[in-house]
């Protein structure tokens, strides 16, 4: 235990010598009821219990003021956590957000919810990984910094949805770039971006191949998920004259590109075709990408003049209720 400010411990001895002087000054002063033959009475000496009930409310008073003085010099209880290796690593989740991501293929549930929901679980696993989000259709978009508040990044991928970049396509280059550039710059010993996608490269500016190469110049490695089901699926649309309709689209994966974009970083190609294998990927991935980092030794406070001020309010209470009650004292 330490004390923030130990100066106002001086005021202790000054309220004990001030209780004292108190005491001795404001007792010879009292009045007394006059005695018959009070000299006969004057070589008794007083009996042990009258000098405790003189002197507690000033012993009551001394203690409180002597614990609000301590209060007041502020004791903090010590907490130091050793240096050591922990846990911690730097990724991006670039998810796919075009509009086949609504394709009702993971029953019961569309793409996106499945894609929403495994990546929450993902982020909810962590610990003391900074993680980050971006969200590509026909452009990519920086949806979260790398963050250690899981919380708020969790709400951020709850509120996407398939089509919120406002641009037909699937700018899978895009995708990788955004997150490379944000990846680059930190001083995580290991970074990673996983890629989820449900389509093949055709819009952006970037080739993803060509992003895959800048990622592995700035050794980020690339997991690559192509999520949806092989052969047709049915996908809802919103038909100008028809209203929502059902309609048909077939397996577009480009899953020859994804496994070289994630072969050139030293990633791993994946494929889920149900929310069941898309959960299993990232545990798979969880689990190979944790790399020790250096934990500073940290101390930490805590304030415990509360200790002091609570005993002290009741000693102050019980000398006012005294005082007026069993020791009140006439005049």
């Amino acid at each position: 235990m330490t004390w923030k400010h130990p100066s106002w411990l001086l005021l202790v001895p000054l309220v004990l010598a001030a209780a004292a002087g108190a005491y001795r000054l404001l007792e010879r002063r009292r009045a007394a009821w006059p005695m018959p033959d009070s000299a006969s009475l004057r070589d008794l000496s007083p009996r042990l219990s009258s000098f405790l009930a003189r002197a507690l409310p000033y012993a009551l008073r001394a203690a409180a003021l002597v614990l609000c003085a301590a209060a007041m010099a502020r004791p903090q209880a010590i907490r130091r956590q050793a240096a050591g290796l922990t846990e911690g690593i730097d990724i991006v989740l670039s998810l796919d957000t075009s509009t086949s991501m609504r394709a009702l293929d993971f029953d019961p549930m569309d793409r996106m919810t499945a894609a929403k929901e495994t990546a929450k679980r993902f982020v909810g696993g962590r610990v003391t990984d900074r993680i980050g989000l971006v969200n590509f259709g026909g452009a990519a978009v920086l949806s979260c910094p790398l963050t250690l508040d899981y919380d708020a990044l969790q709400d951020v991928i709850a509120d996407m949805d398939a089509g919120m970049t406002g641009v037909e396509g699937t700018a899978i280059g895009d995708g990788i770039a955004a997150g490379v550039n944000h990846l680059r710059g930190g001083r995580a010993p290991s970074k990673v971006l996983i890629l989820l996608t449900d389509g093949r490269s055709n819009a952006g500016m970037i080739d993803p191949l060509t992003a895959a190469k800048a990622a592995a110049s700035y050794g980020i490695k690339i997991y690559a998920i192509g999520t949806g089901k092989r052969g047709d699926t049915m996908i809802p649309i919103d038909d100008p004259l028809h209203g929502r309709v059902m309609a048909r689209i077939s397996d577009d994966i480009d899953e020859v590109t994804l496994t070289q974009v994630a072969e050139a970083t030293g990633g791993k190609y994946f494929r889920a075709t149900s929310f069941k294998e898309l959960s299993q990927i990232y545990a798979e991935i969880d689990q190979m990408e944790k790399a020790p980092i250096e934990r500073p030794k940290s101390v930490s406070y805590k304030d415990l003049y509360a200790w002091l001020l609570v005993p002290a309010l009741f000693l102050l209470t019980a000398e006012l209720a005294l005082t007026r009650t069993l020791l009140l004292r006439i005049p």
